[in-house]
């Protein structure tokens, strides 16, 4: 920062410290900076490590063109996951969380006030959870804030009218936030992180979602943003969309499942990852297991619990507590299927020309990236807005099938009915108009980010809107 000149503009993003939001402005910060702008990431030390480490898509260069933070906050409780809890959010990090909203604002503060004196204009961009940056942001003379909206603006139309009438043009369902998440995280949401009050403040929303999949909900949300005099660019995927030869490129990364993959037939292996917020109990593990082994199909499964609010804590407890269904389970499918008990690289899964689909918890993260690389989701939506995100991808998109209705989200589902429900996706008809619905999505979404495509305008709009304001 020392040689920083005073008509440059300082870009900062603020994440929340949970998986699927540290890796979406990572993406966003990246593609900045590749555009020449001055990018500055600030997130607790072992979560600004944790999204480095797991970053993929960019090479070890891109992430020397960012200048990582610590917002130093002091030692929190970080718990392994509850396994016995009525609903699968993941409680165990509200140690972390409380302890971020109530520490991270004094450190961001004296990073912006640093950047204010040597720049001409500091942009911050935070995640609608990291509200406080946006107040920081108001105090600057020279700040600017943009929210980072990090579920599907069609969420966001949900949630300011259920009946809005694209819901029930659509026959969609709405389910409220209140029966998604704990009462616990509700209460914090609304108490301390204040997210109303911080969008008042900023001048817009980010969002990672694009045309291709959103374009009637992104134009009401505009609608709703411009009434009250606020900007709406919709970039997304923020995510790398990667061809899929840039997946069987040799690399010293390169991870094993990726030359297993090279080796299986085209659209040919079922992708199953719950995410890194969400762990499936061990009477699930063991109906899932059976399906996979029944149906035949190649598989890759990551089977892993949910993050620790300090990974670099976590004492393996996930793999030995699957040991005993593995062992047997690995040996029944050796050379139809791979067990995966760490992190997998799910971009290069994904883009891989052998992956058919994605049997998924739908995140939002995850949803983008699928459809990003044109592959269809089975969806099993475990909390939060996973819910809305299995009714966009199977009833509005029409470009996956429903594992587990939300409605049944305290129930184990047998391994008959996963099973019928990979073999329908996999083998027959009704599957295969899925899977191409899915394919000319993600043909779409690329248009969407190449040059002259809606994503790609939206955002050179963006960074032509922060890099002039205020000359």
């Amino acid at each position: 920062m020392a040689g920083s000149s005073p008509e440059t503009v300082a870009f900062v993003a603020v994440p929340f410290p949970a998986q699927g939001h540290l890796n979406q402005l990572l993406h966003l910060s990246l593609q900045l900076a590749s555009r020449g702008l001055e990018v500055h990431y600030a997130a607790p030390a072992p979560h600004v490590r944790q999204a480095r480490e797991r970053v993929h898509g960019w090479d070890d260069e891109a992430l020397l063109s960012i200048q990582f933070h610590d917002l130093r906050i002091s030692t929190y409780v970080s718990p392994p996951p509850d396994l016995a809890a009525s609903i699968a959010f993941p409680s165990h990090l509200m140690p972390l969380w409380e302890a971020y909203t109530a520490e991270a604002r004094v450190p961001l503060s004296a990073l912006l006030d640093k950047l204010s004196a040597l720049h001409r204009h500091v942009v911050v961009v935070y995640d609608l959870l990291s509200s406080f940056a946006a107040e920081e942001a108001a105090r600057l003379p020279n700040g600017m804030a943009f929210g980072f909206h990090c579920t599907s603006l069609s969420y966001m139309v949900g949630k300011l009218d259920a009946e809005h009438r694209l819901m029930r043009e659509n026959g969609l369902h709405y389910h409220k936030i209140d029966s998604c998440v704990t009462k616990e995280f509700l209460d914090y949401t609304h108490n301390r992180v204040l997210v109303s009050q911080a969008t008042a403040l900023a001048a817009g929303i980010l969002a990672n979602s694009c045309r291709a999949l959103e374009g009637d909900f992104i134009d009401a949300v505009a609608e709703t943003l411009a009434a009250g005099g606020k900007k709406l660019f919709v970039v997304g995927p923020f995510n790398p969309v990667l061809d899929a030869s840039a997946s069987k490129q040799a690399t010293p990364r390169r991870h094993e499942c990726l030359d297993w993959l090279d080796k299986q037939p085209a659209a040919s292996v079922l992708y199953i990852s719950f995410g890194s917020m969400s762990s499936l109990r061990e009477d699930q593990v063991v109906e899932l297991a059976a399906a996979l082994s029944a149906s035949k199909q190649r598989f890759i499964w990551v089977l892993r619990d949910a993050d620790r609010g300090n990974i670099f804590t976590d004492s393996g407890e996930s793999e030995n507590r699957h040991a005993n269904i593995l062992s047997g389970f690995c040996k029944q499918t050796e050379g139809t299927g791979l067990v995966i008990t760490g992190w997998a690289p799910q971009l290069e899964i994904l883009a891989h020309g052998a992956t058919a689909a994605f049997m998924s918890h739908c995140g939002w993260n995850s949803t983008m990236e699928s459809m990003s690389h044109g592959k269809p989701i089975l969806a099993w939506p475990m909390h939060s807005d996973q819910p809305w995100d299995t009714e966009l991808v199977c009833k509005y998109l029409k470009a996956g099938l429903v594992v587990r209705p939300w409605e049944k989200n305290g129930e184990v589902v047998t391994a008959t009915t996963i099973q019928e429900v990979i073999e329908k996706m996999m083998v027959s008809d009704e599957g295969l108009a899925v899977r191409q619905r899915a394919k000319a999505l993600g043909d779409a979404i690329r248009s969407s980010v190449d040059v002259g495509g809606s994503s790609r305008e939206d955002l050179e709009r963006f960074v032509a809107h922060i890099t002039s304001h205020g000359r």
